[in-house]
This record gives structure tokens, C-alpha cells and sequence, in this order.
């Protein structure tokens, strides 16, 4: 049965461009994206890796930790990684497991037999200090994933994990918030005093981070 949200994913040991990895201590007590590509060698990956490389400071921010896998071998990836870093103008500063055997692409379920039956389509799974699955997005071949949409959704995530608020849509960092209907409202006068009530349903708090 695929992976869902919320639940914990699997622990399991490979081999990266930046040696073993043993996924749940490679976790740590922080957040996770893991994010798979088909192929090395391949342009709109290619495009995609080096994007992460780039915002590893923002993810670092963030306790996150970019982790990328495909079922190619370990000399092709660290081939390839020496052309993101031309190409891209970048270094890649993050592993990339070699998943030869396909243990995790099929674990995550990243096998889809109408795409290709042996490479792993394009997923993306953020991962919380828990070990549980908090966010899954599987794109097509053809576009590239966004990874600014991708920080500000941990964004959120983050901001929400602890407390009893959601975002609303569009939503980034600064802007309002809304409260959760299990909250009654003598809870959020207690809770977000000077919130403002649009509809009984619909309460809006400033973002508490800022």
C-alpha cells in the first residue's frame, strides 16, 4: 500500500555521493525532503538538483535536509553531479542515494508502471522530526518542480505543527493565519486576542512567528 500522509516512513541504509546513509538517523530530530528523479543525465533534473543546491542555505534555515535518490549507480551520479555543478553554476552540497536495487523507490512507491516500470517518477515527500510523512507531490516529466512553492509549504507546515493555526491560500511568511475550527472562540480570545472573525468559520491572527 502506498505511503500516506502522516505515515512514518520506512528506515533503511544506502550508499550516496556523500557515503552511507542510514535514513532515520539522517533525519535526526529535524525535517526531511526526500525527492526522486528518473534518471541521471536528464535535463529538467538537472535544472532541479542544481536549484536545491542553491537554496541549501534557506533549507538549512529551516532544519531541513535535501536528500535526492534515483536507481542509477553511484559513478553515474557522481558524474552527473559534475555537470549540475557547470552547468548550474552551483555544488551540489547535499547526498543523492544510488538506488541500484530500487529498494527505496519501491518502498516510497516511486515506480509507476503507466510512466515506466523501471524508473522512479518525480516525487517529492517532506518528512517531519517524527519520521512521518507531512507533504507528497509527484510531478510529470515534463515540469519542473517549484522549490520556492516547496520551502513555503515547510514554511507552514512548521508554523502549524505546534500550534492551532492553518494558512490560508496563497499564503507566505508574514501574512495572516487562520485559526482552526476546533478552537472555540473563548479559546482564541485567549489565544489570539484581537483576532479578527470574518465569518464564525473564518478567523484570521497574525503570523505569530513574526
Amino acid at each position: 500500500m502506498p505511503l500516506q500522509l502522516g505515515d512514518t516512513v520506512p528506515d533503511f541504509t544506502a550508499e550516496t555521493t556523500e557515503g552511507t546513509v542510514r535514513f532515520h538517523e539522517f533525519i535526526g530530530d529535524g525535517w526531511c525532503i526526500l525527492f526522486s528523479h528518473p534518471a541521471d543525465y536528464t535535463p529538467v533534473c538537472t535544472t532541479e538538483l542544481g536549484t536545491v543546491a542553491k537554496l541549501k542555505d534557506e533549507f538549512d534555515k529551516r532544519g531541513v535536509k535535501p536528500i535526492g535518490v534515483s536507481v542509477d549507480p553511484l559513478d553515474s551520479h557522481k558524474g552527473w553531479v559534475n555537470d549540475i555543478n557547470e552547468t548550474q553554476n552551483t555544488t551540489v552540497n547535499y547526498p543523492i542515494i544510488a538506488d541500484s536495487d530500487r529498494t527505496v523507490a519501491e518502498a516510497f512507491d516511486m515506480i509507476h508502471p503507466n510512466i515506466d516500470d523501471k524508473a522512479t517518477v518525480r516525487s517529492v515527500f517532506v518528512i517531519g522530526p517524527d519520521k512521518a510523512i507531512k507533504l507528497t507531490l509527484t510531478y510529470p516529466a515534463s515540469t519542473g518542480r517549484n522549490f520556492d512553492e516547496i520551502l513555503r509549504v515547510i514554511d507552514s507546515l512548521q508554523l502549524t505543527a505546534t500550534r492551532k493555526l492553518a494558512t490560508p491560500a496563497n499564503w507566505k511568511p508574514g501574512d495572516d493565519c487562520i485559526i482552526v475550527p476546533g478552537v472555540t472562540n473563548e479559546e482564541a480570545y485567549e489565544m489570539f486576542p484581537g483576532y479578527n472573525a470574518v465569518k464564525p468559520y473564518l478567523r484570521y491572527t497574525p503570523d505569530p512567528t513574526k
